[in-house]
């Protein structure tokens, strides 16, 4: 999983348990520790784009499912952790993208802060994928 940043903690991305992966809380971190969806310019202004996170969040979930050669068609359960509720529009839309009607069960939340002051949000996923397939 070189493609994705180092955990902040002691807990692996994600976890089987006989056909659930439980992928843990992702972020919009790269493998180098910037974060997508996060610029400061010279000045020091910082921009924070709730969709290029949300975007980033996904995709990051989507290489950790597939170390188990699942995706996000197996996606059964997700929470999302926002730090503002202003961003939910944008969020959303992005989270739309991806997801449908039929896609997983979803639960939102409002955090008070998340581990880096330029995170927006945070989600974790439950996926079903079967080690063996028919």
């Amino acid at each position: 999983m070189s493609q994705l940043a180092v955990p902040r903690g002691r807990f692996p991305h994600l976890k089987r348990a006989g056909d659930l992966l439980f992928v843990s809380g992702t972020s919009a971190r790269r493998p180098d520790n910037s974060i997508a969806g996060a610029a400061v310019d010279e000045l020091g202004t910082t921009d924070l784009d709730i969709r290029a996170q949300t975007r980033a969040v996904i995709e990051n979930i989507a290489a950790i499912l597939r170390t188990e050669g699942a995706g996000l068609r197996d996606v059964v359960d997700i929470t999302a952790f926002l730090v503002s509720m202003n961003d939910f529009k944008g969020y959303n839309e992005v989270y739309g993208e991806y997801f449908d009607e039929t896609g997983p069960a979803r639960t939102t939340v409002a955090v008070h802060q998340l581990p880096h002051p330029h995170l927006l949000i945070e989600m974790k996923a439950i996926a079903y994928a079967p080690r063996h397939r028919s």
